[in-house]
C-alpha cells in the first residue's frame, strides 16, 4: 500500500468552493460597480434633460413672473397716490396743523410757536403731541418715499424741519421749567420745606425738584409718582438750585440717521453681493458722527438743549436708504478732516497730530458703537439748574425780577469738592413697562462735542429687573440712555409665515429670548403679541394696525430688535446670503403667500451663501395640514428646486427629488406642485398684501438670520 495523501477529505472541494465565491463576489463587486455607473450615466442624461428644459423655459418663466411682480410696481402706484390723497385732504380740513413738507406751513407754525409767550407745562405737553406726530410724518415720508418721488432738496428740507421741530420742542420744555422754578416758593411742600413736582404724560416725564430751605438732609429725594430720584452732592444742596430729570419717551439726542433708517435699498441690496466680504473694515463706532467734531460746540447756557443739535443733516443723506449716494467715502472725509485739523494748529505738527491721536484713541474706547447697540426706553435729561428770582406777594401785588438769560445751568464742578464722595450724584431711574430689557441696560452719557454716547464718568451701576429700576453713579450732570444690545435677539431660532385668510397672514418669528408674532391684513399689520418668559408683553402696542415702518420703529423703541442693520452679520453670527437670492426669495415668497406657508430650515446654512433653503406646503385653511407635509426648496435667485432631503436627513444634499424640475423662479416651481386652488388664490390676492409680506420679509431678513 502506498504512502498516505497529506491533504485533509474534501480538500481540494473546500478551495474550489472557496474560488468560486471569490469569483463570484469579484462578479457581484463588478456588477455592482456597473450598476453604479449606469445610475450615475442615467441620472446625469435626467439632469442634463432636466438643465436643457430649464434653459428652453427660463425667458418664458421669467416673462410670466414680470407680469406678476408688476403687483408690486401698482403697489408703489397706490402708495404714492394716497399720500397725495392724504395731502389733499388736509389742505381742505383746514384745521391749522400746518402741512410739514410744505416749507412755508411749518416755518410758519415754528415762528408762532416762538413767539407764543405762553410757559405752563401741560399746553405745552399738549402743543408737543402735535410736534412730535409732524416729525414722525417726516420721519416716515423719509423712511418709505421711493427715490424717484422726493429729490435731494426735499430730502434735506424734511431733516432740517425735524432737527428745527426738535429743537423748538425742547426749547419750549426749557421754557416751562423755568416758568415752573419763578413759582417754586409758592408750591412748597410742608414736610421738607422745598419744592418738588412730577407732571407727565404718554410721551414726556417732569420730575423737578427745588432746593429752598438748603437742608443738609434734603440731600436724597425720590419722585413717588415716577419712580425716579437722586442723592446729589452736599455743595448743591446749600445752595439755591433746583434738579429736573426729563424723560422723554423718544430719543431726539441720537444722530438723525439713527432715529430714520427705513426699508433696506433693494438696489443697492441687488447691485451687491452680500456673501463676499468687505475689502474694508465695518465702520468704527459712532463713524457718522465723527464730522460732527468739526462743527461748533454748544455755549454753556444751551447746554440744557439736546446737546448738538445743531449737526449736519449730511449724515442722515449719507446714510438713509432713500436717498441719492453721496460722492465722498468716509475715508476722504477723514482725510479732510485731518487736514483741518492739521491746519488750524500751531507748533510741531507731528507731534500735536501723535498727541491728538492718542487723545482720540483714549476717548474713542468710551465711544458707544450703535452699531451694536440701541438707545430704548428714550432719554433722561438730568440737569442741575439755577434758581432764577422768585415770585413774591406784596399786599396785592404779584413782583418777580425779570431776566433774559433764559434757563441756567447750576455751574457745578465735582473737582471742586473737598472730599471725594461729596462730588457723587448717584441717579435711581425707575424702568418704564413700555420698553423690554432682556439684559442690564448700558447706561451712556451724551457728547455734545463728540455727538456720540458715551460710557465713562458712569459707574456702581445696579440692575433691579424685579423692581424695573436702575442705579448709576455720576460725575456731573449729563443727559443719559440706556442701551441694550441691537442684536440679542438673533439669530433666529425659527420662523414661519402662513396664510390666514384672503389678504391676511401670520409671521411668527422665535428667538432665544422671545416669540414674536405678527398679523398681516390688507395693506397694514398688527403685533398680535410678543412673549418674553411665557408673559405677554407690550401691551401698548399689542393690537394696533399700522405699517410695516411704523411697526417696525415701535418695536425697536420697545427694546424688541428683529430687523437687522447694514453691518449686523459682524455682530451674529450667521452665513451671509448673496443679496440676489436673499431678495428675489423675498420677492416670490411675497408672491405666493396667499396660499403658501413658508417656514426655517435647519439647512439653510449648510447650503452656504450662494442658496437659500426653506420649508414649504400648500396652506388654503389654518388646519388642513400637518406639519409633516413639508417640503424643503432650495433657490439661489435664477434657478429652484424642490430638494430630495428632508429636515430629519443625516447630511446635506444638493440632489434634486425624483418627482421635480429645475425652474427659474420659485413660482413656476411651486406651480408644479400646486392645486388649482392655490393657484386662483396666488392669482387673485391683493398687491397691497403682497408688499406688506415683502416688506416684513426683507426688514425682519429670515432668510439670513436664521
Amino acid at each position: 500500500m502506498g504512502p498516505k495523501s497529506k491533504n485533509k477529505p474534501g480538500g481540494k472541494k473546500a478551495e474550489k468552493k472557496e474560488e468560486e465565491v471569490k469569483l463570484n463576489e469579484g462578479d457581484e463587486a463588478e456588477r455592482e460597480e456597473a450598476a453604479r455607473l449606469e445610475k450615475e450615466r442615467l441620472e446625469r442624461e435626467r439632469l442634463a434633460r432636466l438643465e436643457a428644459k430649464y434653459q428652453e423655459q427660463k425667458e418664458s418663466e421669467l416673462a410670466e413672473l414680470n407680469s406678476l411682480e408688476q403687483k408690486f410696481l401698482s403697489a408703489q402706484q397706490w402708495k404714492m397716490e394716497y399720500r397725495e390723497h392724504e395731502k389733499w385732504e388736509h389742505y381742505l380740513s383746514c384745521d391749522g396743523i400746518p402741512d410739514p413738507t410744505v416749507p412755508q406751513q411749518i416755518n410758519t407754525f415754528m415762528s408762532l410757536w416762538r413767539e407764543d409767550q405762553d410757559e405752563d407745562v401741560q399746553l405745552v405737553m399738549e402743543k408737543g403731541e402735535q410736534v412730535l406726530n409732524l416729525i414722525e410724518k417726516l420721519q416716515l415720508l423719509l423712511m418709505d418715499t421711493p427715490p424717484n418721488e422726493m429729490t435731494a432738496k426735499e430730502a434735506v428740507q424734511y431733516q432740517e424741519s425735524i432737527l428745527e421741530l426738535q429743537d423748538l420742542l425742547h426749547q419750549k420744555y426749557n421754557e416751562a421749567t423755568q416758568h415752573l422754578l419763578k413759582t417754586a416758593s409758592m408750591y412748597e411742600d410742608s414736610e421738607t420745606g422745598n419744592m418738588q413736582a412730577v407732571i407727565k404724560d404718554k410721551n414726556v416725564t417732569f420730575c423737578i425738584w427745588v432746593n429752598l430751605r438748603k437742608k443738609v438732609r434734603s440731600k436724597t429725594h425720590v419722585f413717588s409718582d415716577a419712580q425716579h430720584g437722586f442723592d446729589v452732592p452736599k455743595s448743591l444742596v446749600l445752595n439755591s438750585a433746583a434738579v429736573r430729570i426729563l424723560h422723554t419717551r423718544y430719543d431726539h439726542v441720537s444722530p438723525l440717521w439713527l432715529q430714520c433708517q427705513g426699508l433696506p435699498d433693494l438696489e443697492a441690496l441687488e447691485s451687491k453681493e452680500l456673501a463676499e466680504h468687505p475689502k474694508h473694515k465695518a465702520e468704527e463706532p459712532g463713524e457718522e458722527e465723527k464730522k460732527a467734531r468739526e462743527e461748533p460746540s454748544v455755549p454753556a447756557e444751551e447746554e440744557t438743549c439736546p446737546a448738538g443739535r445743531k449737526k449736519s443733516v449730511v449724515s442722515l443723506k449719507e446714510t438713509s436708504n432713500n436717498m441719492e449716494d453721496v460722492n465722498e467715502t468716509e475715508e476722504e472725509t477723514e482725510k479732510k478732516s485731518e487736514i483741518l485739523d492739521r491746519s488750524s494748529q500751531e507748533g510741531d505738527p507731528l507731534a500735536q497730530e501723535e498727541t491728538r491721536d492718542k487723545e482720540e484713541a483714549a476717548a474713542a474706547a468710551n465711544f458707544v458703537d450703535l452699531q451694536r447697540f440701541m438707545p430704548v426706553g428714550g432719554v433722561f435729561h438730568i440737569d442741575a439748574l439755577q434758581l432764577p428770582p422768585q415770585v413774591m406777594e406784596v399786599n396785592d401785588w404779584t413782583m418777580v425780577e425779570l431776566v433774559d438769560v433764559g434757563l441756567e445751568v447750576y455751574p457745578y464742578s465735582p473737582e471742586e469738592a473737598e472730599d471725594a464722595t461729596e462730588s457723587i450724584i448717584q441717579i435711581t431711574l425707575g424702568l418704564p413697562d413700555s420698553v423690554v430689557y432682556f439684559d442690564s441696560p448700558v447706561v451712556a452719557r451724551w457728547d455734545p462735542e463728540a455727538q456720540q454716547w458715551r460710557t465713562d464718568g458712569i459707574s456702581n451701576i445696579k440692575y433691579e429687573a424685579q423692581e424695573k429700576s436702575i442705579t448709576f453713579v455720576m460725575g456731573g450732570f449729563y443727559t443719559v440712555a440706556l442701551l441694550q444690545d441691537a442684536h440679542l435677539n438673533m439669530p433666529y431660532k425659527a420662523w414661519e409665515l402662513q396664510p390666514t385668510g384672503v389678504d391676511e397672514a401670520l409671521l411668527i418669528v422665535t428667538t432665544d429670548l422671545a416669540t414674536i408674532q405678527i398679523q398681516i391684513k390688507g395693506n397694514q399689520c398688527m403685533l398680535s403679541s410678543v412673549v418674553v418668559e411665557e408673559k405677554d408683553v407690550l401691551s401698548h402696542i399689542t393690537g394696533k394696525w399700522m405699517s410695516p415702518l411704523a411697526l417696525r420703529a415701535a418695536l425697536k423703541r420697545a427694546g424688541v430688535n428683529i430687523f437687522p442693520g447694514e453691518y449686523s452679520h459682524n455682530y451674529v453670527p450667521v452665513t451671509r446670503k448673496a443679496a440676489l437670492a436673499e431678495v428675489k426669495a423675498c420677492q416670490q415668497m411675497a408672491l405666493v403667500a396667499p396660499a403658501f406657508a413658508f417656514a426655517s430650515s435647519r439647512w439653510n446654512g449648510a447650503a452656504g451663501p450662494e442658496h437659500v433653503v426653506f420649508k414649504v406646503r400648500e396652506h388654503l385653511e389654518a388646519d388642513s395640514v400637518q406639519d409633516n407635509n413639508w417640503s424643503l426648496y432650495m433657490f439661489n435667485g435664477q434657478k429652484a428646486q424642490k430638494l430630495k432631503i428632508t429636515e430629519t436627513s443625516e447630511a446635506f444634499s444638493e440632489e434634486i427629488e425624483e418627482d421635480s424640475e429645475f425652474h427659474s423662479t420659485l413660482y413656476h416651481l411651486l406651480k408644479d406642485f400646486a392645486s388649482k386652488a392655490a393657484m386662483d388664490k396666488v392669482e387673485g390676492a391683493s398687491c397691497l398684501f403682497m408688499d406688506v409680506v415683502y416688506q416684513l420679509l426683507l426688514t425682519t431678513r429670515v432668510l439670513t438670520y436664521s
